[in-house]
């Protein structure tokens, strides 16, 4: 079964040059919509955008252990406020960028049905993401839990680092299904195969909170991107990824 481990994303100018360079932290889940949003904020302002992708979890234990990010987009709102809490993000720039959504996915057997899927005979081998590090796996045992589900398909559990391993985990046909990000089922280069949009009431809300670190808090660069984060166009992707934004 093949891993995947926390990879960097490097975003620049086509020429290469640029304004500045903006260090952030994203959560697996988003790091497609943030691809799109990188890219349209470099050309827009000249400056290059560096992402580091992993677990929330993991992320935020790199950054209480000194990883010179910039800016953390997190899966939940929990690990901003904490980082606010214990005098490593600026006060006040934490905010709810997008709301998450949890689906069901396959790309071969049909899971449309929901639990009556996951009861399923073909169905030996669900993967989710870690829920002591991961938000989305976190909402699927909420999910299973409330659907009375979670002991009996507690042997069939395969558990991935986070989100985008266990999007993997299914697309390699080492799981049959997988609770996923919905996002992750759109866009251009969206998967094929049979899905199921998992109720709202069946977890809690998903809501995906930012913030500035102190690394870039004199970071020009750094303060224009989260800033650009709240902006129409950025709420145009992120919404066209399926996510749910926020006013203020």
């Amino acid at each position: 079964m093949r891993k995947i481990a926390l990879f960097v994303l490097f975003l620049m100018l086509p020429t290469g040059a640029y304004a500045g360079e903006v260090r952030v932290a994203v959560a697996a889940n988003f790091a497609i919509p943030f691809a799109a949003i990188a890219k349209a904020y470099t050309k827009a302002t000249g400056n290059a955008v560096v992402v580091s992708i992993g677990s929330t979890g993991k992320l935020y234990a790199q950054i209480v252990n000194g990883a010179p990010f910039a800016l953390f987009l997190a899966a939940d709102t929990v690990r901003p406020n904490k980082l606010v809490a214990e005098g490593l993000a600026i006060a006040g720039s934490e905010r709810t960028y997008a709301i998450g959504r949890l689906a069901l996915w396959s790309p071969h057997a049909d899971v449309s049905h929901g639990a009556e899927s996951l009861r399923a005979a073909g169905i030996q081998h669900i993967a989710i993401a870690n829920p002591k590090t991961a938000p989305y796996g976190t909402a699927a045992m909420q999910a299973l839990g409330r659907l009375g589900l979670a002991g009996a398909l507690a042997p069939k559990l395969v558990r991935a680092e986070n989100i985008a391993q266990a999007f993997e985990y299914v697309a390699s046909g080492n799981a049959e299904a997988g609770f996923v990000a919905a996002s992750q089922l759109k866009g251009p280069k969206a998967p094929g195969g049979s899905s199921w949009l998992v109720p709202a009431g069946l977890y809690d809300p998903i809501e995906q909170g930012q913030c500035l670190l102190k690394a870039g808090a004199h970071d020009a660069a750094a303060r224009s991107l989260a800033a650009f984060l709240a902006s129409p166009q950025a709420d145009a992707i992120i919404t066209a990824f399926g996510y749910g934004v926020t006013k203020p």
